[in-house]
């Protein structure tokens, strides 16, 4: 972690008094948080949390049902016509990498900026190689996704999202389905990208990664945050008997 000045801007994100249902279950409970740009975020939390939905909130794959989510300045809600803008500033990588099987690695890093930011195909070839070479791999581009390893694979996703240029990385517990052997490749390509000054929200269980780059951690439960703090008081000092637990049960001593 790097010790920062404080913010003058705006809020790149901003999300007050956020809802979500689902039929009659209520997976966010009044949410309001607020990320600055430039600053790393990790959010951590028992499964069925509402992490997930939180973070998929924030590029309305899920749409909430009360209070506002603003991303750079554009308030989210069902009658928007941009939506697609919003997107490709906000980048997201999924537990599961969502490649597309039928494309090579390079068609995959092209096809968003070509379809949606209308980059003609040699730049967006340029970008992507840019992108493939700050992870690693250039030289699986001509390859197929079932050709790679599950951490390639989610290293090709880290750049196809950064090949739209997105001013903010969603992080959808990148690591949980991969190999353990294969965790540390994608966490070091993270780490990389969180010391460029990405503005990053990742929703993990690997709280080495939360120590070594957070500027905050958040930890939800039921729904709702319990607790905001940056790393070294949440955790030496977390303030509930909630946090207290589920640090003691991920933690290893």
């Amino acid at each position: 972690m790097t010790d920062k000045e404080p913010h003058s801007e705006l809020p790149i994100i901003s999300i007050t008094g956020v809802s979500k249902f689902f039929g009659d279950f209520q997976a966010l409970a009044d949410i309001d948080l607020a990320v600055n740009i430039g600053e790393r975020i990790v959010i951590c939390g028992p499964s069925g949390s509402g992490k997930s939905t939180l973070i998929r909130c924030i590029n309305r794959l899920e749409a909430h049902q009360a209070g506002t989510i603003h991303v750079n300045g554009v308030e989210l809600h069902q009658h928007m016509k941009d939506i697609d803008k919003v997107r490709s500033e906000v980048g997201m990588v999924f537990q599961q990498f969502n490649l597309f099987p039928h494309m090579t690695i390079l068609e995959n890093c092209t096809a968003g900026p070509m379809w949606v930011n209308k980059v003609p195909e040699a730049q967006a070839r340029d970008i992507a190689m840019q992108y493939l070479e700050r992870v690693n791999i250039p030289e699986q581009a001509d390859k197929y996704p079932t050709q790679l390893s599950g951490g390639q694979q989610q290293r090709v996703a880290i750049a196809r999202a950064l090949c739209m240029n997105p001013k903010v990385m969603l992080f959808d517990e990148p690591t949980s389905a991969l190999d353990p052997e294969m965790v540390a490749e994608v966490l070091d390509t993270m780490i990389d990208l969180a010391q460029s000054g990405m503005t990053m929200i990742c929703v993990t269980h690997e709280m080495g990664f939360a120590k070594q780059v957070a500027d905050r951690v958040i930890f939800m439960d039921e729904g709702r945050i319990v607790e905001s703090a940056e790393p070294t008081q949440f955790f030496e000092n977390p303030k509930t008997d909630r946090t207290r637990k589920f640090l003691s049960q991920v933690l290893v001593h």
